[in-house]
């Protein structure tokens, strides 16, 4: 994989540094995008509270790794524990990631997907409130809180907000309690005055990579099916969508959290983090792009009895966070799909876990 210089080499080298010794808390840190945020987190110096569910995979990428973590097992709608959790952190960083992230399930229990997406924010945003010494919030979304007109358009910030199904349109509410919280008790032009907190919201979607088992997801179907030696069925192969790697979605995360602790109020808004559009593929070529690195894989196309409503096309505009970060992706879809394949081969052909070793190559661009 070659070694490519960018914009993002200077926030890995220099922004970053902030992270040393800072004490992060971090929501849904026992799930696949938790996880790997912790083990970054920790790459970077921090100490690391977190608060979150047991995952409920087996295996879970979690569970593989014995991390020096603060760590509260309870759910994001338990106001008292969620508050105590946060307040004995004395973080000065928050991360939420906890959520119901899975479109069809919120279809089987949509008070379920509402009650833990648009309350839990609420609950941790309350939270905030009476912790003094959090100065930074980042609120994790998804691509899906936009009003998804199918066309060939990559959707900005300033788009208007939507949701055919019953997660994407959690996720929209929760933008616009975000905005609200914002605007009502943390605003800007109180920020140093009336309150020291900043806080954004986090628009990213379709994230791969090793250690994700979750159920209804494109890579973790496909090699869980591979490790059983079964074809994988594609039930949308033509559902085109912006795949990028967990890290490159992290290295956002952490970009957008280091202005924040650098107290730059302009960052403190709704952002896009998303590959190049001509970066954005179907889920058929994704399988086969996994293929060229896996042989082993197979698949067929079937129509799934009972299928709801899914989209077709999503796209998201980044030239904001390039234009005014200078972030970039890190990977092309090609080189997402080969680390992702990577990580399960070593773990299932070789019992090894490779996490922290992509985590630390990331950071330090010496790609094999």
């Amino acid at each position: 994989m070659a070694v490519r210089k960018s914009g993002m080499e200077v926030m890995v080298k220099e922004q970053l540094k902030i992270y040393k010794n800072k004490k992060v808390f971090v929501t849904g840190h026992t799930g696949f995008k938790g996880s790997w945020l912790v083990l970054a987190l920790q790459e970077l110096g921090c100490e690391v509270h977190g608060y979150a569910l047991n995952s409920d995979s087996i295996p879970n990428h979690y569970g593989l790794h014995t991390l020096n973590i603060h760590s509260t097992i309870s759910d994001i709608r338990n106001s008292e524990s969620l508050q105590k959790a946060l307040q004995e952190s004395q973080a000065e960083i928050v991360f939420h990631l906890a959520a119901q992230s899975l479109v069809r399930p919120s279809y089987s229990d949509p008070v379920y997907t509402y009650d833990v997406n648009v309350m839990g924010s609420l609950h941790l945003l309350n939270a905030v409130r009476s912790c003094e010494h959090v100065r930074a919030v980042l609120m994790i979304t998804t691509d899906k809180v936009y009003d998804n007109r199918e066309m060939d358009y990559a959707y900005n910030e300033t788009d208007r907000l939507g949701g055919y199904d019953m997660y994407s349109s959690s996720k929209a509410c929760c933008e616009i309690l975000i905005s609200s919280f914002r605007n009502s008790f943390f605003n800007h032009k109180q920020y140093g005055i009336e309150h020291q907190v900043l806080i954004t919201s986090v628009r990213a979607g379709n994230v791969i990579g090793g250690g994700d088992w979750s159920v209804d997801r494109l890579i973790p179907d496909i090699m869980k099916a591979t490790a059983k030696e079964q074809k994988v069925i594609l039930r949308n192969p033509t559902a085109i969508r912006p795949w990028q790697h967990v890290l490159d979605c992290l290295g956002g995360y952490l970009l957008l959290g280091a202005h924040l602790l650098n107290k730059e109020i302009a960052i403190a808004k709704a952002w896009n983090i998303a590959p190049e559009k001509n970066e954005a593929s179907s889920v058929e070529k994704i399988i086969q792009l996994a293929q060229n690195y896996w042989p082993k894989i197979q698949y067929e196309i079937q129509s799934v009895a009972g299928n709801v409503h899914e989209a077709q096309l999503l796209m998201l505009d980044n030239a904001e966070i390039k234009e005014k970060l200078q972030w970039r992706p890190i990977y092309t879809t090609q080189e997402a799909v080969e680390l992702t394949v990577s990580w399960y081969q070593s773990y299932y052909e070789d019992n090894k876990v490779v996490t922290s070793q992509q985590i630390r190559n990331f950071f330090n661009h010496s790609w094999n």
